[in-house]
């Protein structure tokens, strides 16, 4: 069964430092997908079933609080892993993150080594670098 990563983000150039980041993963069988807006998200979340999630909080049609929220709490997809990523750092937008179960919580700009190896970690992977 193919392992899925979903990348969020409204900013083309994260997406593609995402994508950089996590390009590892494809030689590993890992499929990428990406989206730009939280409408979009949830449909991709709901049609793909993806393994993690890389959300941003701040987006256009839905931010990624309310996108968590509606997977973990009305969706009941508990084994979908959420990283929120969010340029905010405060404790308040930590503790939200935590309120709409994400699994984690990443302040921009972040470390691609970071991404890569929290990546490896949830899906389960073992890639030597």
């Amino acid at each position: 069964m193919t392992k899925k990563v979903l990348i969020v983000d409204d900013e083309p150039n994260i997406l593609i430092l995402m994508e950089q980041a996590l390009e590892k993963l494809e030689d590993e069988g890992v499929e990428l997908l990406t989206a730009t807006n939280g409408e979009e998200a949830l449909e991709a979340i709901q049609t793909e079933k993806p393994d993690l999630v890389f959300l941003d909080v701040m987006m256009p049609k839905m931010n990624g609080f309310d996108v968590c929220n509606t997977v973990k709490k009305e969706l009941q997809m508990q084994d979908v892993y959420i990283i929120m990523l969010t340029a905010k750092g405060q404790e308040f937008d930590k503790q939200k993150g935590n309120d709409v179960g994400a699994y984690l919580y990443m302040t921009k700009p972040f470390r691609p080594k970071t991404v890569l190896e929290k990546s490896i970690e949830i899906l389960g992977l073992s890639i030597s670098d």
